[in-house]
């Protein structure tokens, strides 16, 4: 039976005290819901940039993937959750300019985005994700 292993950086915000940044079993890496945050300082950024939100909750995303030893390729699943229906454009190409640019083997994750509400008002945008690794 493979072990589950928290994955932790100090590249991506610290978890809360209920909940991993992630978690690797076996070839599995799952990344918690993440946020607009600075990891070193933990404010939270961008209030009201939809656009600036979603970059930096990806590159959030990205260094938890890579602490757990997978790549923004092994990515296999994005979810997006956002609080406006009417920032889903900005987020949008904020959203693909960042996967593109960080997939290199051309098959882009894929995705669901869902309109809720989120755990802090100045959260514009929550993501999290699922890789696959041969690592």
């Amino acid at each position: 039976m493979t072990e589950k292993i928290a994955v932790r950086t100090t590249e991506a915000p610290a978890p809360a005290h209920t909940f991993s940044q992630g978690i690797r079993k076996g070839p599995f890496v799952q990344v918690s819901g993440q946020g607009p945050v600075d990891p070193a300082t933990s404010e939270y950024l961008y209030p009201g940039d939809v656009a600036a939100q979603t970059t930096r909750t990806l590159e959030n995303v990205k260094a938890i993937v890579e602490a757990s030893g997978a790549t923004f390729d092994d990515v296999v699943m994005l979810r997006v959750y956002l609080t406006k229906r009417e920032d889903f454009p900005l987020m949008n190409d904020a959203y693909g300019e960042f996967v593109t640019k960080h997939t290199t083997d051309g098959a882009l994750p894929s995705r669901t985005t869902v309109f809720t509400g989120l755990p802090r008002e100045e959260m514009l945008v929550e993501i999290d994700g699922i890789a696959i690794t041969d690592n």
